[in-house]
């Protein structure tokens, strides 16, 4: 139990089996093919590009690494569907979400503060949202980096 009534458990993803792929593709066309999710009334979609016949969005939701050196990341794909919920129960008390300007691109962080999880979007010009990443914060630097870029942030999901 993690102690947010509208977050699931996380997947069971230990030990890594020859089904755990398929099964976190069915949470993932479940929570994104299926139907759109939305961000602050926004709608969230990604590039329908394949590779090893599946989206590629999928490989930066549950790996680390490229092909072909790209290797599971266990902490990741546990956390594999919560990336729905988080983005549809913006605004609330457990979640800092933002908007930043990185590179001329503003990007839309979603951080599950309390839990070391974090959604990254590109926020496009009609409001809409491209789902890019998300990641378990696995070391201290990166929370702490992640709390810089909401120290820079610009806005607030608009």
């Amino acid at each position: 139990m993690n102690g947010i009534d509208w977050l699931p458990d996380m997947l069971p993803v230990n030990p890594w089996s020859e089904n755990t792929y398929e099964e976190l593709y069915a949470v993932f066309r479940r929570d994104f093919v299926a139907s759109q999710p939305r961000y602050r009334g926004h709608h969230v979609w990604f590039f329908n590009d394949m590779d090893d016949g599946k989206e590629a969005i999928f490989w930066h939701l549950t790996d680390k690494g490229k092909k072909p050196n790209r290797l599971p990341d266990t902490n990741r794909s546990a956390r594999l569907s919560w990336i729905r919920p988080m983005l549809e129960h913006c605004p609330d008390a457990e979640i800092l979400d933002w908007d930043v300007d990185e590179d001329g691109a503003i990007k839309t962080y979603v951080w599950l503060k309390n839990h070391d999880f974090v959604v990254i979007l590109k926020r496009m010009n009609n409001g809409s949202r491209r789902l890019l990443t998300a990641h378990h914060l696995d070391y201290p630097d990166m929370r702490a980096k992640l709390q810089k870029k909401y120290e820079r942030r610009i806005g607030i999901g608009t």
